[in-house]
Formats: structure tokens, C-alpha cells, sequence
């Protein structure tokens, strides 16, 4: 299957929701890009093919250099203001669909370009594809799509502050270490490579919706304080208790055979 739109490309492949930033080099987002990106996350989240979602960008030198520069400088601040609203709601969705999202940095990622791939759950990124970083300082200005909020919760306050106040960028290699990237594969079969290890989570080989319980239970569950989190997490259990992918998980358990999952 496949939707494609003017600046977000949406595509299905064997339980792959696949969302592609589309307005090469930089793939710089516009308020019109950030709802057909809006648009792709609805559709993925009520599609009960698709298990897994990957965002990329197009081409090869960029995942997403951020928000277009021009259009801000024109733009006044009551659209800003709208803008910035609109974004954060999208990545928001983003966040809380209990389905896995991959971001595949398959080049630059810098400002809001990283901001989106913070509001996904795992990053992979192509060796030696480029740097990574939030510098709108340089700009006079904060990271204004989430970054503030998301890039602490991953490399902890004090690191952050110190990030996104020098504006540095640096490569892939030194955000693994930073924990802002969690696998670099070789740049020569990044995408393959990208699509094999999604495929992971897409029944039969995993039980997809307990995987999407567990990042809804850690996204919530994080925000709130340690009992409520517990009665999330209780919440999550109870669903998969009830489903059919954990009669068979148990069953195969004890009948000691691998496991036949659907995702249901």
C-alpha cells in the first residue's frame, strides 16, 4: 500500500508503516509538512497491519534539518505561535501511539529535525551520515518543537542545558554515547538493515502489542509520579492479560515451542 502526499511520502511493507520526509536536500518542515506528517501517524495508528512504524528522511545527505528558516522569518508571531502548537501536538500523537517508532537518521538531523527523532522510541543512524544536534541559539532562539522538554529526558538536565547552550552538533558516534542514538549500522545496507531490525517487532516474531504496551506504560508512566506510573503499568498488564498473543506466549512457554504471535 502506499499514500503519498506532497512533502510526507506514507507506505506499508510487511507490517512497516513507513513515513518518509519528502522536500530534498534538507527536508526542512513546514506547517503543511507537519500535518501530512500528522496526517501518516493517524493513519498508522488505526491500521492493525501496521506494527512498526519508521520515519527517514528523503535523499541521502538529511533525515530533517529542522523547521524552514524562511518560512519563519516571513511568517508573524501569532502564526509562530500556532505552528509551534501544531508541531508539538503532532509529535506528541507521535509519541503516544502504542505502536513502536523508529527514527532512521539516514543523514544530518540537527534542530527540529532532532526533535522529531527524540519523539520517536529508538534511533538508528547511518555511520559517518552526518551530525546530530540542537543549535537554535545561533538563531537567537530555543528548541521550540519539544527539544527542550525531550532532549533532557534522554541525556538527563545538566547535559542538555549544556547541549542545546553551546548549540554544538557532533557525529552519530558521540550521540550513541550521549544515549541519543541507540544503533549505528554500516551506510552501505543502512536501510535493509533498518527494515531487518523493525521487522523484529512485526508478528510472528514479536508480540507487538505487548511491545506497545511497554512504551505506553514508559511514556506515561514517566511523566507521573511512581505510584500512578505503577497503576499504568498495571492498566497495560491487564489489556495483554486478556489478549490472545499472551494466551499463546504462555502456552508455547509450556508446551516449550517458539511462539506464534499475531499482534492481537
Amino acid at each position: 500500500m502506499s499514500d503519498t502526499g506532497n512533502l510526507v511520502e506514507y507506505t506499508v511493507q510487511d507490517g512497516i508503516g513507513i513515513m518518509q520526509l519528502n522536500d530534498p536536500p534538507a527536508n526542512t518542515y513546514t506547517f503543511e509538512m507537519m500535518r501530512e506528517l500528522d496526517e501518516a501517524i493517524l493513519k498508522a495508528r488505526f491500521d492493525e497491519s501496521v506494527h512498526v512504524m519508521v520515519m527517514r528522511g528523503s535523499g541521502e545527505k538529511f533525515f530533517c534539518a529542522g523547521a524552514d528558516i524562511n518560512m519563519l522569518r516571513q511568517a508573524d508571531p501569532y502564526f509562530k505561535y500556532f505552528f509551534c502548537l501544531h508541531a508539538n501536538e503532532t509529535l506528541n500523537r507521535l509519541e503516544q501511539t502504542p505502536k513502536l517508532v523508529i527514527a532512521a537518521l539516514n543523514g544530518h538531523t540537527v534542530g527540529g529535525g532532532l526533535e522529531i527523532a527524540l519523539a520517536a522510541d529508538l534511533r538508528l543512524a547511518k555511520k559517518g551520515g552526518g551530525k546530530i544536534g540542537l543549535p537554535e541559539v545561533a538563531l537567537g532562539v530555543l528548541p521550540g518543537t519539544g527539544g527542550t522538554q525531550r532532549l533532557g529526558r534522554v541525556v538527563g538536565k545538566s547535559k542538555a542545558i549544556e547541549l542545546m547552550a553551546t548549540g554544538q552538533t557532533f557525529d552519530f558516534e558521540k550521540g550513541l554515547d550521549l544515549g541519543l542514538v541507540n544503533q549505528i549500522f554500516e551506510a552501505d545496507n543502512f536501510w535493509n538493515d533498518v527494515l531487518e531490525y523493525a521487522s523484529q517487532f512485526v508478528p510472528p516474531n514479536k508480540a507487538s502489542k505487548a511491545v506497545g504496551r511497554i512504551k505506553r506504560a514508559v511514556c506515561s508512566g514517566i511523566e507521573v509520579p511512581f505510584g500512578e506510573g505503577l497503576a499504568i503499568e498495571r492498566e497495560m498488564q491487564q489489556q495483554l492479560f486478556e489478549s490472545s498473543d499472551a494466551r499463546e506466549g504462555l502456552a508455547a512457554y509450556l508446551e516449550k515451542r517458539k511462539p506464534e504471535f499475531t499482534g492481537s
